[in-house]
Order: C-alpha cells, then sequence, then structure tokens
C-alpha cells in the first residue's frame, strides 16, 4: 500500500478513551520483497520509521486508545520481532504470538493466529503489519457496532503517486498538483471482525480475494472512512516519507523503543 492521510499524530494527540473492542490482531509474517534492502534480514513489522520499528508504533497506537491484548501473527524471522516485542509489557499491553510453521498467506494466518486471541469470542481490530495511523479506535468501534457488520474496514483517501497537470482553456497548462487526493477511498489495511467471521476465512490463501468478497455480496462487509494520519509502507520511499512525516510532527517513539537512529 502507498499513500497517507493528513499530518502524522503528535505524541500529545495520543491519548484516547477506552475502546469498545480491548483486542487486536498484527500480521506480521510476510518477507516483503518490495521493502529490500530493509527486509533481507528482517520482517516487514521490524523495518524503522524515524528510528523505532513499525511494529512500535503500532503498539503504542493500540495501547493508547485501550487496547489491552495484542497477538501478533509471525512467520519471516519471526524472532526478531519477539525479541523486540517481549511480552508486551513495555507497551502497556500482553502481547502474544502465533508463528506459521509455513506461509498461509493473510486469510490464513489471520485465521490461524485468532485462536490465540485473548478472548476467540470477543470483536477484535486487525492491522496489516505495514501500517502506521493515528485515528480513532473507540470511532472505529462505535461505527461498527451502529452499522451491524461484520467487518468493518478502514478507508483511506486515494493519494496519486505523481503530480497532476491543472488544465485551461482544453490544453494548456496552469500547473501541477503534488500528490493530490483522488475522489476514491482505499483499503486501510485496519479492520474490526466480530468473531463468527473466523470460520469463514481460508485456512491458506488471502481474505481479500474470498472472505471479503463474500461478505460484500450479502451486505456485512462496512466501509468506515477514517480521519487522521494514515501511511501505508509498502516501499523504501515510503520508509524514507513516513520517517520525514513522524520527524516533522514530534511523534516519535521514546528512545528506549528505536532501533536505529532517527536521523533520515
Amino acid at each position: 500500500m502507498d499513500g497517507r492521510h493528513e499530518d502524522a499524530p503528535r505524541q500529545e494527540e495520543q491519548a484516547m478513551p477506552e475502546a469498545l473492542v480491548s483486542q487486536a490482531l498484527i500480521l506480521a509474517g510476510g518477507q516483503a520483497t518490495r521493502m529490500r534492502p530493509y527486509t533481507d534480514d528482517a520482517p516487514k513489522a521490524m523495518v524503522p520509521v524515524a528510528g523505532a520499528p513499525i511494529v512500535g508504533y503500532q503498539l503504542r497506537w493500540l495501547a493508547d486508545h485501550g487496547v489491552k491484548s495484542v497477538t501478533i501473527s509471525g512467520g519471516y524471522r519471526h524472532e526478531m520481532i519477539s525479541d523486540y516485542v517481549g511480552d508486551g509489557s513495555r507497551f502497556g499491553l500482553d502481547v502474544r504470538y502465533a508463528i506459521e510453521a509455513e506461509p498461509l498467506g493473510r486469510g490464513g494466518g489471520l485465521k490461524f493466529a485468532a485462536r490465540d486471541l485473548a478472548d476467540p469470542d470477543a470483536p477484535f481490530f486487525v492491522l496489516n503489519g505495514d501500517v502506521i495511523t493515528g485515528f480513532s479506535l473507540r470511532d472505529f468501534a462505535d461505527y461498527h457496532r451502529l452499522n451491524r457488520g461484520a467487518v468493518t474496514l478502514a478507508l483511506s483517501p486515494y493519494r496519486s503517486n505523481w503530480g497532476v497537470a491543472e488544465l485551461v482553456d482544453g490544453n494548456r497548462i496552469k500547473g501541477f498538483t503534488q500528490s493530490p487526493e483522488l475522489p476514491y477511498w482505499i483499503n486501510a489495511g485496519i479492520y474490526l471482525f466480530n468473531p463468527d467471521v473466523i470460520g469463514r476465512l481460508p485456512d491458506k490463501g488471502d481474505h481479500e480475494d474470498s472472505t471479503f468478497p463474500d461478505l460484500a455480496q450479502e451486505g456485512l462487509l462496512v466501509g468506515y472512512r477514517i480521519s487522521g494520519y494514515w501511511r501505508g509502507i509498502d516501499t523504501v520511499k515510503d520508509v524514507i516519507e513516513a520517517s520525514k512525516e513522524v520527524l516533522a510532527s514530534g511523534a516519535l517513539l521514546a528512545p528506549e523503543f528505536r532501533t536505529t537512529d532517527p536521523e533520515i
């Protein structure tokens, strides 16, 4: 995924009321070949943004929004994540791990890891392991409950990767708008699942190819337009841009959570 939405969240803006949902699952099992050289010897979730791994920002965000327990689905170089996160206590969380013996795909990994949730019979947030964001999880949970979907997807405005020419008089270029937001919404890689959906996930493969289309046909897939900062980190360019945004906003993680120097 590629894109961002608004400014990076500032430290002082992080504390929020407790979420209606207190558990989450992070999908962090992929190898992410497009992120090389960062992922030559590290999982994507451990790629540093302004000095701290992506998963560090995710755990801080979840804890600041009332989540108590997180299950991390791991595969490739999963020991690097567990060495960094530990039991989660330094983030104010209870963190557990579900490690795949073989790659199961995002949907299969999600189904496999869901059995290790603190409460398998309760709703839970799901995060792809490559996003940094700062929107309100309480608002997200409220929206999910009110709209009565089986799964609610967070949606971010689609931002063009290119500058767009502004034309007047048919073919005269007035100027350019760099990376404008377009009138479309993309999957932000953050979800809220009802527990009864777990059985509909594939044992192997991607839930976006099977489970989500089926739920959409049944009217059970809900979209939530997020406000606030969001960036999907899928390329080396995204790492550089996200690091700039975090540094500019003052949203750095504390030194004890960093693995490299925050300067880029």
